[in-house]
């Protein structure tokens, strides 16, 4: 099925086994605009698929009222830019809740904030903020790759009890895969989508794809590249990390996020402090996105960037260059 359907089926799903679960935001009860709430308002109704007014603040802050009376709230943002107005009551009282409150109150919401590139959608509408949030204490930041993920992820954010900021790419919507309803997810545990002995390259979102192509590339210059897809900015699986670089003593993250304070920047530093490995990042440039396509291509990471990245590492040649 499609990422968006996936995303259909596991809100559906999950609304089926507890009333307690609804969905709000601007136009969900049409399907959301990447369809990704198609049918639900016809089959929960009006009242567990709720259309709100064009007010970010509002419905955020309503979806913590409701997370604290008990109901489960998934708040549909449209895009993370848009989420902006909304920071308060996200980070200053959804984070915040179960700390200040010493446990008595918590805030079991997903927001859903979809991130990256949307081509043609220009400066306001492209942003990949998941280090904002990873900044945030109190908040689970996911970020999915594939439909299976996320089907397996939405349901796990839903059950985990606590505010999760839930970032979709825009531009993985249509993207098919295999979804097994019967999986499930844990959130903070990564995979490993490609092995490799070379180099491990660390990713997440809709750079997987392309982190993948460029691996299969690297293998043509006899350079083997093991891809991590991180699946989850915070908790992130410091353990899969760790033991991959410690075997492939080569760590590259790659991000679409712009790299200046990108999360990137946060894995390098840890493995670089505990294993004294080689660490690189790439991520975008600090400029905003442009709407002419030349602009725009200047802003994305793909697959050239990152296999010429990942042979700069080396020699160019498929042979480690020595750390000594």
């Amino acid at each position: 099925m499609t990422y968006a359907h996936a995303a259909v089926t596991a809100l559906a799903d999950a609304m089926r086994a507890d009333p307690a679960v609804v969905a709000m935001g601007e136009d969900v009860g049409r399907g959301g605009i990447f369809g990704q709430y198609r049918g639900l308002q016809q089959e929960f109704g009006p009242m567990r698929v709720i259309d709100t007014p064009i007010s970010e603040s509002t419905i955020m802050g309503a979806a913590v009222g409701m997370a604290l009376a008990g109901l489960k709230p998934v708040v549909e943002m449209r895009v993370a830019d848009f989420a902006l107005c909304a920071m308060d009551e996200l980070v200053n009282q959804a984070a915040k809740a179960r700390y200040m409150f010493g446990g008595q109150g918590r805030v079991p919401l997903v927001a859903r904030l979809p991130i990256g590139i949307w081509t043609a959608s220009a400066a306001q509408h492209s942003q990949s903020l998941e280090a904002w949030f990873a900044h945030i204490p109190g908040l689970v930041v996911v970020t999915p790759a594939t439909a299976a993920d996320n089907y397996a992820l939405l349901r796990a954010s839903i059950d985990s009890g606590d505010p999760v900021v839930y970032m979709e790419h825009k531009e993985l919507w249509g993207s098919e895969g295999e979804v097994a309803p019967s999986a499930r997810a844990e959130l903070g545990k990564a995979k490993v989508v490609r092995a490799g002995t070379d180099l491990t390259l660390v990713t997440w979102s809709r750079a997987v794809h392309a982190s993948i192509a460029a691996a299969d590339a690297a293998a043509k210059h006899g350079v083997s590249v093991e891809v991590i897809d991180l699946r989850t900015i915070w908790p992130w699986d410091r353990d899969a990390v760790f033991a991959s670089a410690a075997k492939t003593r080569r760590l590259l993250v790659v991000h679409e996020a712009i790299q200046a304070a990108g999360f990137g920047a946060e894995i390098a530093a840890s493995v670089a402090e505990s294993l004294a490995v080689p660490v690189a990042r790439l991520g975008g440039p600090r400029i905003p996105v442009g709407y002419a396509p030349t602009l725009e291509a200047e802003a994305r990471i793909d697959a050239a960037r990152i296999l010429a990245r990942v042979l700069e590492m080396l020699d160019g040649s498929g042979r480690k260059q020595s750390v000594a």
